[in-house]
């Protein structure tokens, strides 16, 4: 028999202001504990130097969190010139110096260059996996850290501001996988310097932006609330580009017991919608989300069911 899970079936998305100095693990922890919820995950890792933007799922949202995790996120950050470290960001120690300091011409010149596909290699305190295990462990152990380039995505990148002579301001949308200390690394070698992060603060993610965003005092404050008042979003927030099917009661029977239905009924009630074979969509009933399913060989085949 299954264990019973502790907490209450709270299902949808918080959109969480998080912290600096916190992980993300840890606010996931906070934030489920002040729910009292009985499942959650986070929608994209915020190393602890950074604040911003963590979107949190709760109970059958963490089904859709790679809808998530695969979209544009925004960020704003501030590199220090002049100063390499060993993590790329405040919290490693100085490794390198150069006394060159770039103008605001300078940098204005460089943009272009790391906007678009660019290569970029990860910083060695990440978490990707070498031989099995997190480079960042590697990094704590002192072991060299080796990681290949990989192409990845900023769409936008522009000069906010010129702190002062030693530290611009920047503002950046990315794709997945995009390392914003590695960027700052990268800009500063390609203005004759060397630099590091010393703030990061994520903006948006996906569908969530900070102007919606709340701290974990002010979830506090709030006590135990019921699981669809705010500022708890549905579980379809993260879905608005997926097309949307409505099922009938029987098709929305068989798809909840993982069984496939006829496509060609579910379309004939929304004949302006564009799908294709393989596309992934939204099976609705009554406004509430049915599961995730696939179009595949003229059925409707259950992908994610939601046990709502």
């Amino acid at each position: 028999m299954a264990r019973k899970r502790r907490g209450r079936p709270v299902h949808g998305w918080l959109v969480l202001d998080k912290p600096l100095g916190l992980s993300s693990s840890a606010a996931v922890g906070r934030v489920k504990r002040l729910l009292d919820a009985q499942k959650a995950g986070h929608g994209g890792t915020l190393d602890p130097l950074a604040t911003g933007v963590l979107p949190i799922a709760l109970g059958e949202a963490t089904k859709t969190m790679n809808y998530v995790m695969d979209g544009h996120k925004s960020y704003r950050f501030t590199v220090r010139w002049g100063q390499a470290t060993r993590t790329d960001d405040g919290e490693g120690v100085v490794t390198e110096t150069n006394p060159h300091r770039p103008s605001k011409n300078d940098i204005d010149a460089i943009l272009d260059k790391f906007t678009g596909e660019i290569q970029q290699v990860p910083p060695a305190f990440s978490a990707i996996k070498v031989d099995g295990k997190r480079a960042y462990a590697l990094a704590r152990a002192n072991e060299d850290v080796v990681l290949a380039a990989r192409t990845v995505e900023v769409s936008a990148l522009t000069l906010v501001d010129v702190v002062d002579v030693d530290s611009a301001e920047f503002e950046m949308t990315c794709g997945k996988g995009t390392y914003v200390r590695s960027l700052g690394r990268d800009m500063a070698r390609c203005l004759g310097t060397v630099g590091h992060i010393t703030a990061l603060r994520r903006t948006a993610v996906g569908p969530f932006f900070e102007t919606a965003a709340i701290s974990l005092d002010y979830l506090e404050s709030l006590g135990h609330i019921a699981p669809d008042s705010d500022p708890i979003l549905p579980i379809e927030t993260v879905l608005d580009d997926i097309p949307a099917l409505a099922l009938s009661e029987e098709e929305t029977r068989k798809l909840k017991h993982g069984q496939a239905v006829s496509v060609l009924p579910v379309i004939s009630r929304t004949p302006d919608i564009d799908i294709c074979q393989g596309d992934i969509v939204s099976a609705m009933s009554g406004g509430r989300l049915v599961a995730l399913a696939e179009i595949k060989g003229g059925e409707l085949r259950p992908v994610r069911v939601m046990n709502l």
